[in-house]
């Protein structure tokens, strides 16, 4: 049962958990007098308003009282979203939970109350998942109803419902990450996508094998060879009426990654089904985007297979025809992703489109340089990419941007095709991955390309928002960034180099 999300000027009956956000300069006897709690008792707890501390005390006529630390830093949206996420998970055990924000969004006036309370219930949202799916007999939710309490009537209700849909579908896309690679085939993926498209009202196209072969995806195909399930082409779009602007999504859907070939080891292979992550991003952003509204046209590009090693693998040495004619040869099996994204970006460049952005758990390097907190920003344009690293910043999806140097192009050609799927040196994965990419998307087209490696699994323990598995990165960022989609000028001045 999903967690039922409002909003109200007060406190309700019936409230088992009262959520009360306050930072160090807030935490002090004469504030806990007036929430009708014992300043002794807080002291007790060791609670001085420090971020991310929460004391539950007892208040006057029985209620529970949760005093959520926002530390001394400022009240930004990320900090909102940690306390819903917060707020959700003391109260697991309760009914009903009021998160009280109206003293701590006060100064923020009517047009910044909004975008606080959408942060808000998306953090009850999330804080709020759990993945039980495989579970014999799963602890059932206690947690029911969930009311942020603050002015603003319709337009704060309107945004905590926005909020709670965007919440929804992030963890859309942590349940398809978390579920195994035998579970969610390329099939079944595809399958998700129709429903997807069907409750929402979307275009869809469900391509297998056979239209896959037409359409000369052969990067698709050569990754497949080792699989015994079917692959699939999902193109799913959005078109509102009156749309002159097109934005396209790209994202990476291998089902699970054993490497081929050129095979992971046991550890390596643990965590890999959520190499689809990129295509979970993207699905995850149409089930919300009737929601979310944006005034462009969105097409999604996913490819999706797993990657096998059956006797007709694809060999080391191997050469593949992309879509858009270019010849890979294929040194490293485990360097998948690009090969089937580089069908779906020549795909994408083909129906040109304003601009791209593609998703990809694509390569470690990712991670040794930025961590599991912070994706990397690739692009062939400065001012997309600014657009994207501005869009992550308001949805509190971090990023951070690196080049796309020409003179590491050379690493990757090859002595027999066109191309090479791994670079001849060995650092700057990362960058020659995208470089790779880069190769694919048509001239003057806008691209970029974020590689979330690093921050589509969690695996550090349960932290307001965060719950291990699946985070389903990449949902809100895209979300923002359709709602406020400026084409940039095509031809604009190329990204630095």
């Amino acid at each position: 049962m999903a967690l039922k999300i409002t909003t109200a000027s007060s406190v309700p009956a019936g409230t088992d958990l009262i959520a009360v956000p306050l930072g160090a300069r807030t935490a002090k006897p004469a504030t806990y007098r007036s929430l009708g709690v014992s300043p002794a008792a807080v002291a007790a707890h060791g609670f001085t308003g420090r971020a991310d501390h929460v004391a539950v005390v007892a208040g006057t006529g029985g209620r529970m009282l949760a005093l959520i630390g926002t530390g001394d830093g400022p009240i930004d949206t990320a900090r909102l979203r940690r306390v819903g996420a917060q707020a959700a998970r003391t109260a697991g055990k309760v009914r009903r939970v009021a998160v009280d924000v109206r003293d701590i969004v006060a100064g923020l006036g009517a047009e910044g109350r909004p975008e606080a309370v959408r942060a808000i219930a998306e953090g009850l949202g999330l804080g709020s998942y759990r993945f039980t799916e495989f579970k014999s007999t799963p602890a059932k939710p206690t947690l029911r109803a969930a009311t942020i309490v603050v002015a603003g009537g319709a337009r704060s209700a309107a945004a905590a419902a926005e909020g709670a849909a965007i919440a929804a579908a992030q963890n859309l896309a942590r349940d398809l990450v978390n579920r195994p690679g035998g579970t969610l085939t390329p099939r079944a993926l595809a399958a998700e996508a129709r429903r997807i498209a069907t409750r929402e009202e979307l275009g869809i196209k469900v391509m297998g094998p056979a239209q896959i072969e037409r359409l000369g995806l052969g990067g698709l195909l050569g990754v497949n060879r080792g699989s015994t399930e079917e692959p699939r082409f999902v193109q799913i779009s959005h078109d509102p009426p009156g749309a002159t602007r097109t934005l396209a999504l790209v994202g990476k859907g291998i089902t699970f990654d054993s490497g081929g070939l050129s095979i992971k080891t046991g550890e390596g292979m643990m965590t890999m089904k959520m190499d689809m992550g990129g295509a979970a991003a993207v699905l995850g952003f149409f089930s919300a985007v009737r929601t979310v509204a944006p005034r462009c046209r969105v097409i999604g590009y996913l490819p999706m297979t797993d990657n096998m090693s059956d006797g007709d693998a694809t060999r080391p040495g191997d050469v593949l025809r992309i879509r858009n004619g270019t010849t890979v040869e294929v040194l490293n099996t485990d360097a998948e992703g690009r090969l089937i994204l580089a069908d779906a970006l020549s795909l994408a460049s083909e129906a040109k489109p304003d601009a791209i952005i593609d998703l990809a758990t694509l390569t470690g390097a990712v991670e040794i340089a930025l961590g599991s907190r912070i994706a990397a920003v690739l692009a062939n344009d400065d001012a997309w990419r600014d657009q994207v690293v501005a869009a992550a910043d308001r949805a509190g999806e971090r990023v951070w941007p690196l080049p796309l140097p020409a003179d590491y192009r050379p690493f990757l050609d090859s002595d027999v095709a066109d191309l090479r799927n791994i670079s001849k040196g060995r650092g700057g994965g990362t960058i020659t991955a995208g470089l790779f990419l880069q190769e694919f998307v048509a001239e003057g087209i806008p691209w970029a390309h974020l590689d979330i490696a690093g921050t589509a699994w969690w695996a550090e323990g349960d932290n307001a928002e965060h719950s291990n598995g699946g985070t389903g990165y990449g949902v809100r960022l895209l979300l923002e960034l359709a709602r406020s989609f400026n084409p940039p000028r095509r031809g604009s001045r190329r990204a630095r180099s």
